[in-house]
């Protein structure tokens, strides 16, 4: 006999305690200026951010940067999600970085990241999401905005927020499955440190 398939688990459970965001907060909508803001597609078009998750929920992570070894290897962990995972929970996979839409093409050959991915190159909607400042970017000396990994939608819903306290802080893709009900994936064909 089959085990009943348990209910997703609606809402981030730590044994620490959490810091504050100073963005939006779950159960909170998103303010409408936020969703109005643009992010670039690989050919460098404006989709205002809020469109991306108007018509059905979406996992949306925030990438530190696309050089960032292991927003990196995050992200090609996530390739490996199936998208018929997530049409059967109707749910959209989307990553965000904070770079230039050049990049987006290349960064996705390495990879091997086929979902849909954007930029924000002025940092703004990570700004206004509570991401701080964190570790300089190597090879510029800027502070690259932090991650962090968010439940929207439908609508300008927030459901679930996580913002990345450093760069090895990236919320375990199996837990954000289990958010919205995806299955989970299997990702013991190589050893991962982001998914413990």
């Amino acid at each position: 006999m089959a085990a009943a398939a348990l209910p997703p688990v609606t809402r981030q459970v730590s044994g620490r305690a959490a810091a504050v965001p100073s963005g939006p907060e779950c159960g909170q909508p998103l303010a409408a200026a936020v969703a109005e803001l643009p992010v670039l597609d690989a050919s460098g078009r404006r989709v205002p951010f809020g469109a991306l998750f108007r018509e059905r929920r979406a996992v949306v992570v925030f990438v530190r940067h696309f050089l960032c070894y292991i927003c990196k290897e995050y992200v090609e962990d996530l390739a490996k999600i199936p998208k018929s995972f997530l049409q059967e929970a109707d749910v959209t996979l989307i990553v965000i970085g904070q770079s230039s839409y050049h990049h987006i093409e290349p960064f996705c050959k390495l990879t091997g990241y086929s979902h849909e991915i954007y930029v924000d190159p002025e940092r703004e909607i990570y700004k206004r999401l509570g991401m701080k400042r964190g570790e300089e970017i190597a090879f510029s000396g800027d502070p690259a905005q932090q991650g962090g990994t968010l439940i929207l939608g439908p609508g300008n819903n927030i459901h679930f927020i996580h913002c990345d306290r450093n760069r090895l802080d990236h919320k375990p893709i199996n837990a954000v499955l289990q958010l919205v009900g995806v299955q989970p994936v299997d990702f013991t064909g190589r050893p991962s440190v982001t998914h413990v």
